[in-house]
């Protein structure tokens, strides 16, 4: 890694940690630079503000978001209702080990994202919802998998599949609330519940 990468990469986890952590207000430039190590040169070398700083931060956690959390749960080497069980199990162990570092629940960085700057950044928004239809669309393949192997009955895999998103969230959302991961596990079976009927 070049040292140029490297700084990069280290104001990357900086605000990465920060926002997740704190919010997106309220975490200043200077502040990352000074746990980065970096000077604020080297920061708008890199990202000309913090919106775009931001941007990276939800592109970077989209990378490991989906290649770790997602992947593990949404294995398809598993059977697809099964699938539905991991992601609650993946969730809860996530949120409780993050807890156990830092004494509270970070919740969902993404979530957090939404609800703070969604509906004053079209741009971030639009990135937001692309990292959440993602997401959405590992529900509705297990969901459709299901259906044609006859494990449920055939239904609005789509809708489903973003209600049963949705649902997640705000279970994580309530959780955080609550700083209780616990709240994971108990609420989290229902998810496998919800179904919309497909529209004759």
């Amino acid at each position: 890694m070049t040292p140029e990468t490297d700084s990069r990469t280290r104001i990357l986890a900086a605000a990465r940690s920060m926002f997740h952590a704190r919010s997106y207000a309220d975490v200043g430039i200077q502040e990352i630079c000074e746990s980065a190590s970096v000077q604020k040169g080297s920061f708008y070398h890199f990202f000309p503000s913090k919106r775009d700083l931001a941007l990276a931060v939800i592109e970077n956690m989209a990378g490991d978001w989906a290649h770790g959390f997602i992947a593990e749960a949404f294995d398809e080497n598993l059977p697809p209702l099964v699938r539905l069980e991991y992601v609650i199990d993946a969730a809860y162990y996530w949120q409780n080990a993050a807890k156990d570092i830092a004494g509270r629940m970070p919740g969902c960085l993404f979530g957090n994202l939404a609800l703070e700057i969604s509906t004053r950044d079209e741009v971030m928004r639009a990135k937001l919802n692309a990292v959440f239809d993602q997401a959405r669309d590992k529900f509705r393949t297990a969901l459709e998998e299901a259906a044609a192997s006859g494990a449920i009955a055939p239904l609005d895999a789509e809708a489903t599949a973003t209600a049963m998103l949705a649902y997640l969230e705000g279970v994580i959302l309530l959780a955080k609330t609550r700083n209780d991961p616990e709240v994971i596990l108990k609420l989290g079976p229902a998810i496998k519940t919800l179904r919309i009927e497909l529209k004759q």
